[in-house]
């Protein structure tokens, strides 16, 4: 279960933090407070949260994603802390979290068939979707025999 609670720490800090930087952030502020203050001062989380998204919006324009993982690894802790003292609350941040960022429905079903008759390949074949970043490091081409044979 505690590994449950943190993979949903993890998840529900990840959608937080990814809302900071959005329009979005105005709206979804004070429901997150209301979630972490738990009937406490929900007025001086909400003031957190606009803390961390100041930080969050000025270390992204610096560039600087090492600052925005420590604000995205604060929220996490505070997550699971909420989560490890009130376990009932998973079931609502669950809810939260499938209302503001809901899960896409799959893409169409697309069918591919590929078929190689003959011949020999001497390099490299790939099939696949939105792949990037390859880098292939080969010896290059086999030699090609002499077409009269030698």
């Amino acid at each position: 279960m505690e590994a449950e609670l943190t993979a949903l720490a993890a998840s529900g800090a990840t959608t937080f933090v990814g809302l900071m930087a959005t329009e979005a952030w105005s709206q979804v502020r004070g429901r997150l407070a209301r979630f972490l203050a738990r009937g406490e001062d929900s007025e001086a989380v909400d003031a957190e949260l606009e803390e961390s998204r100041e930080e969050l919006v000025a270390a992204r324009r610096s560039g600087d994603e090492e600052s925005a993982e420590d604000i995205a690894a604060a929220w996490r802790v505070r997550l699971r802390r909420a989560l490890r003292d009130n376990p009932e609350a998973a079931g609502e941040l669950r809810d939260l979290l499938d209302e503001l960022a809901p899960h896409q429905a799959p893409g169409p079903t697309v069918t591919v068939n590929n078929s190689t008759n003959g011949g020999t390949y001497y390099g490299q074949v790939i099939q696949g979707h939105d792949i990037s970043g390859l880098t292939f490091h080969g010896g290059g081409a086999a030699p090609r025999p002499d077409p009269d044979g030698r």
